[in-house]
């Protein structure tokens, strides 16, 4: 009996094993599902975004084209606005010197015509009837080194006034070539801000017959493009602030790879296999797998970003290099203003932010930063592999 009962006991615990291990298989299950789906969901999107340009059609193709030449016309724009400016600043500093030596000038035309006007004065005395007045030869040597020291008084008095007079000359000369080159200068950006201006009434055209599912294309695109612009500036400042760190970087311009040789494989590099723009290389990993820093460099950025790298580390290096380590797990090793070695421990990957799968992104950046949709004309992605 107490066998037959012990058979009983032992036969329901096994059952709760079974039915418990079974439970959590499910769960298993589902919750692995689900993580799929949103893997899969999340791939579907990037993939839209990444590649929206092969959907896009002539209308939307006409306004990137045009969006490169309105950049290339604000470009242009800055660049004689900083011309001008400094000629602006060269005529202002120009006519300061020329006031000056104008006034120098007239000063010593006057007291050069109070020497004439005593020398009338005193009669028709020349230097001649000094040196004859003399009463003995003490006198007449004494006078004749008199006479001299004036001689050569109004000859330097001569060839200060004939050299101030040539300056004046001279700036004037400049003063208005450079007024000419400013005319010049902003009859061109004339020119350029009506080129400019009418590249955005055109472009505006073509936006106004995009269809529906365009528009919400184009505003994807265009929300890109100002979440790469808010996190260039942020990049921008950090670079700005510690400028005395980064001029003083070492590097050969040449990178090495981010993690230990042989580990993790390269699945994808500028293009996807689609044909689609990618800008960076991703090399599949198990989260977390150590990154290291690809050359010596200045920290920019250390954590969390919202334009879909996940937790991200950028470093400033020589030369104008950037390199950017995307979707990491979150553990990092290094902060905002840090130097770091080359081979440096800087993060472990993960899979965070816009990725469907454990990997790193390893993108590398030159000066002067822009990013441009689609990798188009300006943009500042380069392909790692020309560095390592």
């Amino acid at each position: 009996m107490v066998k037959e009962l012990g058979k009983i006991v032992l036969m329901i615990f096994l059952a709760t094993i079974m039915i418990f291990s079974l439970n959590v298989v499910v769960v298993s299950a589902v919750t692995e599902n689900d993580i799929k789906n949103k893997g899969d969901e999340i791939n579907k999107t990037k993939e839209k975004l990444d590649g929206v340009e092969e959907e896009l059609k002539g209308t939307l193709k006409q306004i990137d084209k045009l969006k490169s030449d309105i950049l290339s016309y604000e470009n242009d724009i800055e660049g004689l606005d900083n011309q001008i400016a400094g000629l602006e600043t060269k005529i202002g500093e120009a006519e300061v010197n020329l006031k000056e030596a104008e006034e120098k000038y007239e000063a010593q035309k006057a007291n050069f015509a109070e020497r004439l006007v005593a020398i009338y004065e005193a009669g028709e005395t020349t230097y001649l009837d000094v040196l004859l007045s003399s009463q003995n030869i003490v006198d007449f040597i004494t006078n004749y080194y008199l006479v001299e020291d004036m001689a050569e008084c109004d000859n330097n008095m001569l060839e200060l006034m004939e050299k101030n007079r040539i300056e004046i000359e001279t700036a004037k000369q400049v003063l208005e070539e450079n007024k000419q080159n400013i005319e010049s200068l902003k009859a061109s950006k004339e020119k350029t801000v009506a080129a400019l201006e009418n590249s955005k009434v055109t472009q505006q055209n073509y936006a106004n017959q995009l269809t529906e599912e365009e528009k919400e294309l184009q505003e994807e695109i265009k929300k890109l493009e100002a979440e790469q612009q808010q996190m260039q500036a942020e990049l921008d400042a950090a670079s700005k602030k510690y400028e005395d760190e980064i001029a003083n970087l070492g590097g050969s311009g040449t990178l090495q790879r981010p993690l230990k040789p042989g580990v993790g494989v390269v699945t994808c590099n500028m293009y996807y296999s689609s044909g689609k723009y990618h800008g960076a290389m991703d090399i599949g990993v198990a989260e977390g797998t150590k990154v290291y820093a690809a050359e010596e460099g200045i920290v920019l950025h250390a954590g969390w970003n919202t334009t879909g790298y996940g937790y991200l580390t950028v470093i400033q290096h020589a030369n104008g290099l950037r390199t950017y380590y995307g979707h990491g797990n979150g553990t990092m090793y290094v902060e905002e203003g840090q130097k770091v070695e080359r081979g440096q421990l800087i993060m472990l990957s993960g899979n965070t932010g816009n990725s469907s799968g454990p990997h790193l992104h390893f993108e590398v950046r030159v000066s002067p930063y822009r990013w441009v949709y689609g990798g188009g004309a300006g943009d500042c992605r380069r392909d790692p592999r020309n560095y390592l």
